[in-house]
């Protein structure tokens, strides 16, 4: 009987593990519909020139502060797993991304930019591929199947060194990361100048990324000891020009103990909300960003189609006129030399062997020359002749040049222009439309939805 509750157990964890949110499912859908090989939005914008960025399937937060503060605690809190080491030492050296997964697994630094390309320019840094890792849970509590979390190192004061740039590694993660979440611990480190002097210059291009909390407030004594705590920070923080806005809050945080109780207000939840609304917004905007490259991309096919179209008639129209200046050029010849042969040779041969009524006709059509001749004085003709050659050489020159046309699409290629719009405008879009109201029907009813 215990044997058929463990495999029921199993199984229903399985399907829990199983189970995708909405929310998941649609950076999923979003993510697939640009990497797929064949169908997919960057290769045809590769196609056209464009160049496109798949959106990610997973936001990413990095928890920032001085050494102690609790951010590898909070991790651990978050998505129920102690995955991170704690302690008051500096546990964390380096760069760890934890993030959802199959399966339990730890990465190494190659492995890591492995796993996170657009996170490869660290390299840059020099020693910091040494110091990173990526520590893989199979945990979905929460929203952890949707984030990934960038725990870095404790920042100090003083003599500390480290083994590479931190100050400048954490400002590029700053700029690249969705939410950055700066804990302050109460234990006299929260006013190291060094976190500061970061939280400044992030502020500066990415200040409503930033959100700042009093991490291990139940250790900061009674109440009042806690309000002096945060007056101290808040004037450290007015003191710095960027910090110093409307609407500053900081809330108070702590891991729940249950073998501890505390009459402190506990805020944590709040964490929980900030990471949540960044993945809607993220959610939100990667369908929009979607929306934006669908009409990008139909209307640069619409005009590589249009351009070709202009080009076809531009080619004809040069072949048109290449036919004429080369049939100018080739009558002008023929014309001067029948004018030439039938003035050099006498009219009775021409009357035997063309009749009268050819003469007649011939002397019809090239009259004209006649005339043109008559009005050449003698000592002009042959300058006359050569001139009129070199006429007929110049414009079978244009004629050449004219017949040099542009290079048009092949039947092949405007088929598949024309399919990747209709599916770019009838497929895509409509999966965009779909996943946009699978999206507000989490919130919005269905007699509300147009």
């Amino acid at each position: 009987m215990s044997g058929k509750v463990k495999v029921r157990a199993a199984a229903n964890a399985d399907s829990m593990a199983g189970a995708v949110s909405v929310n998941e499912r649609i950076l999923r859908d979003c993510h697939n519909l640009y990497t797929d090989p064949e169908n997919g939005l960057i290769a045809l914008a590769s196609h056209l020139g464009l160049t496109f960025l798949p959106p990610r399937k997973k936001i990413t937060v990095m928890l920032m502060g001085n050494h102690s503060a609790g951010k590898s605690s909070f991790i651990n809190w978050y998505i129920e797993e102690h995955i991170q080491r704690t302690g008051v030492a500096i546990e964390t050296q380096g760069f760890a991304f934890i993030t959802s997964g199959r399966k339990r697994e730890s990465l190494t630094g190659d492995a890591t930019l492995h796993l996170y390309p657009h996170f490869k320019p660290l390299q840059t840094f020099q020693g910091v591929s040494e110091y990173l890792c990526t520590e893989i849970s199979t945990s979905r509590q929460k929203k952890f199947s949707l984030v990934t979390f960038v725990d870095t190192p404790g920042l100090v004061d003083g003599d500390m060194k480290y083994p590479f740039n931190v100050n400048g590694a954490l400002l590029w993660l700053g700029e690249l990361c969705d939410l950055v979440l700066v804990f302050f611990d109460p234990m006299g480190q929260a006013l190291c100048k060094r976190t500061l002097d970061i939280v400044e210059k992030l502020n500066e291009s990415h200040g409503d990324k930033l959100r700042f909390y009093l991490s291990k407030a139940d250790e900061a004594g009674g109440e009042s000891d806690r309000q002096r705590v945060l007056m101290q920070i808040v004037q450290e923080l007015c003191k710095r020009p960027g910090l110093n806005k409307c609407g500053f809050d900081m809330p108070t945080i702590y891991v729940p103990n249950p073998n501890k109780l505390s009459r402190c207000v506990n805020q944590i939840e709040d964490v929980c909300k900030a990471i949540e609304k960044t993945i809607t917004q993220t959610v939100q905007t990667t369908l929009n960003t979607l929306g934006r490259d669908c009409q990008r991309l139909s209307e640069s096919i619409e005009s590589k189609l249009q351009e070709d179209d202009d080009t076809v008639w531009s080619n004809r129209r040069a072949r048109v006129r290449g036919c004429l200046f080369g049939l100018t050029a080739f009558l002008l010849p023929v014309f001067l030399f029948a004018s030439i042969l039938f003035g050099a040779i006498p009219r009775t041969f021409w009357l035997s062997l063309l009749g009268l009524s050819g003469v007649e006709t011939l002397e019809i059509y090239l009259s004209p020359l006649h005339t043109l001749w008559s009005m050449v004085p003698d000592d002009y003709v042959l300058y006359t002749f050569v001139g009129l050659l070199l006429l007929s050489l110049l414009l079978l020159f244009v004629a050449q040049r004219c017949f040099r046309t542009r290079e048009t699409l092949s039947k092949k290629e405007r088929r598949y222009l024309m399919d990747r719009r209709s599916y770019v405008t009838e497929v895509v879009e409509h999966k965009r439309k779909q996943l946009y109201e699978d999206y507000l029907k989490q919130s919005v009813g269905e007699h509300d939805m147009i």
